[in-house]
């Protein structure tokens, strides 16, 4: 029998396992309860949802999972306790330095923080008012399931403990801020991440150097000031990708296609009208807005490709085309909206009926918009921390008070908001004679009145 070592009442592995990562080389598990954390049946589940959705469709590399970003955030986290405790360590109670009890929580957190997510979360989210961190917190807390029976094994009140990381109320926000805040293991990772598997090179930056110039204080967690330039790369990586990958207009268009075969699914059913099959089966909990936890861990990424493969050869033909478009990648087109062609809009939803599209199921808007950073704002509804600067003689500054590239994007809202359509209605190249002129008039008013330059 293997000898077990116990450190403070926390089971060690009598030798640490390590999983290859593409991006960290070696995820180290050294903790009984993480091994255990990742092999329940909900953190495994994660393998099946793709991190980055419909991104897969415009960059075809991104097929990774949440799986591996969740240990990705995990090992990050490690990281920073690893160097906290040798470089931090508290020396009295109220010092504000790091408390190396703490580690365990932080990890689970970290581990966990996404374990909620759902299939193809964000659009799924919209559709069925999902929301994946109380969906999470309610993994994390439910005694049906494996996650909570193990970490029940580390303390009757250790579930409520790390959820509570997850809501950002527990009472430690250094360890609060490792896993939430505007620079936090989550988001090192996932820029990381992504980009590496988008084959991009926007999300790179030093996290070596972060890591290093991170510390813990008080009230969370600082950056020496020695260290501003690698925080201001780490800024501009993020701004980087969301203008260059998470927003990419096709990865958008796909996500609209995806949300209107849903509501298409949906109104169907609410009429009596989806054929009870499987994909019927699978979704009726969600068309009625009352599932229960076990039916929506049933869900992943292939669960629902199954629904729309059946649905693919349904007879309503809205549903049909739908789902084809999706499976297919038959991405719709889009059109920059400002305020001066918002006007536009209904003509352009007018051309699209009488071409033969519903514009409810075949066009849209979608906006996407992003902060890069922000100085703290305690009015704005969700108020973020803000970046703190240490100084040598240990006081704190903002970031963008001293930093003028951060500064230049500090609180500017960046992106844009687009019309999504039917790539049929563009005139050239078009087979159908018959809406010949209807075509072409949209195409008028998309290049006269300056609506898209260029459609993409």
């Amino acid at each position: 029998m293997k000898e077990v070592i116990i450190i403070q009442n926390i089971e060690l592995l009598p030798m640490e396992k390590v999983l290859r990562d593409p991006i960290h080389n070696y995820i180290y598990i050294q903790h009984k309860v993480i091994l255990d954390l990742i092999n329940t049946r909900e953190f495994q589940r994660l393998r099946r949802i793709k991190q980055l959705g419909t991104t897969s469709y415009t960059f075809h590399g991104a097929e990774h999972s949440r799986f591996s970003h969740s240990v990705g955030v995990y090992e990050i986290t490690r990281k920073i306790c690893d160097l906290f405790q040798r470089n931090y360590a508290s020396k009295t109670a109220g010092d504000g330095l790091w408390n190396d009890n703490e580690r365990l929580v932080a990890l689970c957190a970290a581990l966990l923080h996404d374990v909620g997510h759902g299939a193809y979360s964000h659009t799924f989210e919209h559709i069925f008012n999902t929301d994946h961190e109380k969906m999470t917190q309610l993994i994390i807390t439910s005694p049906d399931t494996e996650v909570n029976q193990v970490l029940r094994q580390v303390s009757d009140d250790f579930p409520e403990k790390v959820a509570s990381v997850i809501a950002k109320t527990y009472p430690n926000q250094q360890v609060v801020q490792m896993i939430s805040s505007q620079i936090d293991a989550d988001r090192m990772d996932y820029l990381l991440r992504d980009s590496y598997f988008t084959g991009t090179n926007y999300g790179s930056f030093d996290l070596t150097r972060i890591l290093r110039v991170m510390r813990p204080y008080q009230d969370g967690i600082a950056f020496n000031f020695s260290g501003m330039h690698a925080v201001e790369d780490y800024i501009v990586s993020r701004f980087q990708m969301y203008q260059q990958v998470y927003f990419h207009p096709v990865s958008r268009s796909m996500e609209v296609i995806l949300s209107s075969l849903l509501k298409r699914a949906k109104d169907l059913y609410e009429n009596g009208q989806l054929t009870h099959d499987f994909a019927y089966e699978t979704l009726k909990p969600f068309f009625d807005n009352h599932f229960t936890l076990e039916q929506y861990l049933k869900l992943d990424d292939g669960v629902l490709n199954t629904c729309f493969s059946i649905w693919s050869e349904c007879d309503d033909q809205i549903l049909k085309d739908l789902c084809q478009r999706f499976l297919n990648r038959k991405p719709l087109k889009s059109a920059k909206v400002s305020d001066q062609t918002r006007g536009l809009l209904p003509k352009l939803r007018a051309l699209i009926t009488e071409a033969g599209f519903n514009p409810y199921y075949y066009a849209a808007t979608n906006d996407s918009f992003d902060l890069p950073y922000d100085s703290y704002n305690p009015a704005s509804n969700k108020p973020q921390t803000q970046i703190e600067l240490m100084q040598s003689d240990g006081s704190l500054i903002e970031l963008s008070t001293v930093s003028e590239l951060v500064n230049a994007i500090s609180g500017k809202i960046l992106g844009d908001e687009r019309f999504f359509f039917p790539k049929e209605m563009l005139a050239k190249g078009n087979q159908l004679e018959i809406f010949t002129p209807v075509y072409q008039e949209f195409e008028r008013y998309l290049h006269n009145d300056r609506l898209i330059f260029p459609t993409d």
